[in-house]
């Protein structure tokens, strides 16, 4: 290692150091598009599954690094169905990495010391028999377990799913099983691909690219998560990359907090100005809704405005 090298690798270490201090509890769910292998393979002159399995080697730290920060769920878009595109050659290959993968997860020592619940969503029947038989081989394995949960994104889209529920809602009411009023979130959900456990708080991507891709429409959009966009390719990923996307939730979910004390605080004052008993039965009611440290001192500072106009 060149002297450059091991200056870098410091300094990596206490930049890494220095963000582990700045972050918190960090999100229950993350969810990760990871981009950029085949580009990294060309970049070193290799082909697409050479770029597959370094960036396979990266998956298994990032789940390392969500049982550090104790993260609960993370997603993994492995394999899209835009993915079937491509050429057989690099297919075929790919195939190979996820069965063996699959596999290795679910008889790997620390998954089951740790607990890991190892779950596939999307349309599975169009995968290749030995996926799909490494897919059940995983699933089974892990199924009892609840420490950590793992999903792997195998063959799926977002539009498709989306579309496949709504078609199955509009037989169920065409066929009289459903009314249009009972139509509601639950009903949808339960129509949906097998479901994260949890909905989506942030989504990563490497590669350099800024857009979500058709992963996780429902759970992620509908639950307002984060985003991370980040340079490195998949394979290049680090951990001071992960930890600064904690940083990045945690700053969009403090802002957000504040943003939502701020405006509670607005209406109690508004409503106080007007009628005060009114006034602090909404502010009982938004103290429970609102988990801010903040926002106990912003209603009373209302309500003592409100009290002083009456």
């Amino acid at each position: 290692m060149t002297l450059r090298s091991r200056v870098r690798t410091l300094v990596d270490a206490a930049y890494e150091r220095v963000l582990r201090r700045e972050v918190g509890d960090g999100p229950d769910h993350v969810a990760i598009i990871q981009d950029g292998n085949r580009r990294y393979a060309r970049r070193r002159g290799g082909d697409a599954p050479d770029g597959h399995r370094a960036g396979a080697d990266t998956t298994e730290r990032v789940l390392d690094w969500c049982a550090d920060l104790g993260v609960e769920e993370a997603t993994l878009y492995a394999f899209s169905t835009e993915n079937f595109d491509r050429p057989p050659e690099e297919l075929e290959p790919l195939f190979d990495l996820l069965e063996a993968k699959l596999r290795e997860f679910a008889d790997a020592d620390r998954v089951h010391e740790q607990g890991v619940c190892i779950r596939a969503l999307g349309d599975a029947d169009r995968l290749p028999e030995r996926v799909r038989e490494a897919v059940a081989y995983a699933e089974e394995r892990t199924a009892d377990y609840d420490g950590f949960t793992l999903n792997i994104a195998l063959a799926y889209g977002g539009r498709n799913e989306l579309l496949g529920a709504v078609r199955a809602v509009a037989r169920d009411v065409a066929d009289g099983d459903l009314a249009v009023d009972d139509v509601g979130v639950a009903e949808v959900e339960s129509r949906l691909y097998r479901r994260p456990v949890r909905d989506v708080d942030l989504i990563i991507r490497t590669g350099g690219d800024e857009r979500t891709s058709n992963f996780l429409p429902w759970h992620a959009n509908g639950n307002e998560a984060a985003a991370y966009f980040c340079s490195p390719y998949w394979p290049e990923f680090s951990k001071v990359d992960f930890l600064r996307s904690i940083r990045t939730y945690e700053a969009r979910e403090e802002s957000w907090r504040r943003a939502r004390a701020k405006r509670a605080a607005a209406l109690v004052r508004s409503l106080a100005a007007v009628e005060f008993d009114e006034a602090r039965a909404v502010a009982a009611r938004l103290r429970e809704r609102l988990p801010v440290e903040t926002s106990g001192a912003e209603l009373d500072e209302a309500l003592a405005e409100g009290r002083s106009t009456d």
